[in-house]
């Protein structure tokens, strides 16, 4: 009689499940050899998968069999993500799973790194989000800014500036266009956790997907998972709100514009990195011009080809994340672990995996350290090795 696994969490099959993009129990159990009710029973924890068939999901999910065996990092925090409503279960479920790795990821790197504390201020005043008006939201943004001493400037890279306060920021393909960003505050340290989409990038659509996922971050801490189903068209555009707010200050941006066309936009865009749609949208959220122009300057924009691309996006590098990444580095090149002692310690997940969440080259973990050979001078060293006066040349002969 076969004996299921002791110990199997039975949340990380559904959890690596949605990683793999495996929508269906009955796909998972064509691939392993058993019937879909196994599969149902498993990820329902009913019954657990013997020693065999944890072998085999291991190998077919790519994962280590002690992946099963650890807990879910799991929040109580909802995720906000900045996806269409069209957007498919799969992929979505897809992105809640990665950001889940992403925090363990994340957790296992703080036990031997300091990363930067959270310097995120009580900026909300007790109010929740239902309370929030427009011109809190403006004010909100203009808090932060002075507090994290910004001016009233063009914002160069959100990216670093998410890091520099604390946050913990990722970076992948979601393989969709329908997917931008992903943001959870994570229950063990407090800590706001991103994922930015890979897809479609250029460094204005970088720059506000950071600045949108921010205002989930400081603006949606305390909305119930309930909330976001109910609510979430309304989330989605205080976070929106916040974000142009934050990129574009009333105070300085608006004076900046000097003419209301896509040439004037666009040459207010190489100085701002905001996208000149984004920039339409501000201009009509503060009323600086009335909505029959707004829709105007759409069409126009439409009409030139630009929902695709804009001009300049492909000249300016998009900013990545390089925490979790330099995290890794200093653990490895100080000889506190090994990569090897990583992945079969700290780590389940594959390799790869952990690479594409980090920001890490393809192969990184694979890859050998070249053994660095430490010189020294000697102790006479400044003594001339030649008994020649200086700069004198010493002839050699010919052969």
């Amino acid at each position: 009689m076969r004996v299921g696994t002791p110990g199997f969490v039975p949340e990380r099959l559904a959890e690596v499940r949605a990683a793999r993009r495996i929508l269906s129990m009955k796909e998972l159990a064509q691939m392993i050899g058993v019937s879909p009710s196994a599969v149902s029973r498993w990820e329902s924890g009913t019954h657990a998968p013997d020693a065999e068939a944890l072998t085999a999901l291991a190998r077919e999910l790519r994962v280590r069999r002690e992946y099963f065996l650890r807990p879910v990092h799991t929040s109580e925090h909802p995720m906000f993500s900045r996806s269409l409503s069209s957007a498919l279960k799969r992929d979505t479920s897809y992105q809640d799973a990665q950001m889940q790795w992403l925090q363990e990821i994340s957790a296992v790197l703080q036990h031997y790194v300091d990363f930067p504390a959270v310097d995120i201020p009580d900026v909300m005043k007790g109010l929740a989000y239902r309370q929030l008006r427009d011109e809190d939201i403006e004010g909100i943004a203009q808090e932060l800014r002075s507090h994290w001493r910004l001016g009233q400037g063009p914002i160069i890279d959100m990216v670093a500036l998410l890091e520099r306060v604390g946050c913990v920021v990722g970076s992948i393909e979601m393989g969709t266009s329908k997917l931008d960003g992903l943001c959870s505050w994570s229950l063990g340290d407090e800590r706001p956790h991103i994922m930015l989409a890979t897809d479609k990038m250029s460094l204005p659509r970088r720059q506000m997907d950071a600045a949108h996922e921010l205002g989930h971050a400081i603006l949606h801490k305390g909305v119930r998972h309930e909330e976001l189903k109910s609510d979430l068209k309304e989330i989605e555009r205080q976070a929106f709100r916040f974000a142009s707010a934050f990129l574009m200050p009333e105070t300085t941006f608006v004076h900046e514009v000097q003419h209301y066309s896509l040439a004037g936009l666009l040459s207010v865009k190489e100085r701002w990195r905001v996208s000149v749609k984004a920039q339409i949208r501000r201009l009509l959220d503060l009323e600086v011009i009335p909505e029959h122009y707004g829709t105007q300057l759409y069409k126009s924009y439409s009409a030139n080809g630009w929902n695709k691309v804009e001009p300049l996006d492909r000249e300016w590098p998009v900013p990545e994340p390089a925490v979790l990444r330099n995290a890794l580095s200093l653990i490895v090149e100080s000889g506190t672990r090994t990569k090897e002692d990583l992945l079969a310690v700290e780590f389940t997940m594959h390799p790869g995996d952990i690479e594409n969440l980090t920001g890490l080259p393809p192969g990184w973990f694979n890859r050998q350290e070249a053994s660095v050979v430490q010189l020294s001078l000697k102790q006479d060293a400044a003594k001339p090795h030649s008994d020649a006066p200086a700069g004198e040349v010493v002839p050699f002969a010919r052969r």
